[in-house]
């Protein structure tokens, strides 16, 4: 088994009464306490946001913060039990330890990562990383992904212009520079990936044309425990 990327602060184990208003989730911890945290994905969450379901929230001690906890994980059982990651603030972040760690070695070789780097022709838009060290450049793009299908993770899960327009920036990159869609798929349940076309048929049009041009996409899988994060290797991508 691989080595924690990353490790949760204490956690608190409960059962998801509600999410609403999507910044707001319910939830009865197993001291009975009914407390409101912060849900930090503002998606529609499908397939993940089931009352009943078992989660874990962490608590912040900072005093100005107006929900002290935060919803960190929810438990589901799709094909079996299988813990999903809410929290869409941690991705780059482990993602960043992860390329430390250089343990994704389809990005190639590089020794300098650089984060939330401008890009683009107006240098508007902002790359999630950019790598160098060798002749090339490597634009890298990350996207979280919890919704399924079996075995299949897809992404995404709703209409996502923001999403559109990255794919147009990175196919713009081609062929000067190397350009990767990383897709996390936070949970350890897939074995494959495939753009959700049935939510948004425009993003898996764009997509295809990308990746012919020379876009490299990695469905990176993720293992989600209340322990920590392990990174467990790439899905098999299906168009």
């Amino acid at each position: 088994m691989a080595e924690f990327l990353y490790h949760y602060p204490t956690l608190y184990a409960g059962i998801l009464l509600k999410r609403y208003k999507r910044f707001f989730a319910d939830i009865e911890l197993a001291s009975g306490e009914v407390i409101t945290a912060h849900c930090p994905n503002t998606g529609p969450m499908t397939g993940v946001c089931l009352p009943g379901n078992k989660v874990y929230v962490s608590a912040s001690d900072n005093p100005n913060r107006k929900l002290p906890y935060t919803w960190e994980m929810t438990e589901v059982c799709d094909t079996q039990p299988t813990w999903v990651g809410v929290n869409t603030s941690l991705p780059n972040r482990v993602v960043n330890l992860a390329l430390l760690a250089k343990v994704i070695p389809e990005l190639g070789e590089y020794s300098q990562i650089r984060m939330e780097v401008p890009y683009g022709q107006e240098k508007k838009s902002r790359v999630d990383f950019l790598l160098e060290g060798r002749d090339r450049p490597i634009y890298v793009e990350v996207k979280n992904t919890t919704w399924v299908q079996g075995r299949l993770a897809l992404f995404p899960d709703t209409v996502t212009t923001r999403g559109q327009k990255h794919l147009r920036e990175l196919t713009a990159l081609l062929p000067e520079a190397t350009a990767v869609m990383l897709y996390f798929i936070n949970r350890n349940d897939c074995l494959y990936f495939a753009p959700g076309d049935s939510a948004d048929p425009l993003y898996g049009q764009l997509l295809r044309e990308a990746i012919a041009l020379g876009l490299h996409v990695l469905p990176c899988r993720f293992d989600i425990s209340p322990l920590g994060i392990r990174y467990l290797g790439l899905a098999e991508l299906t168009l």
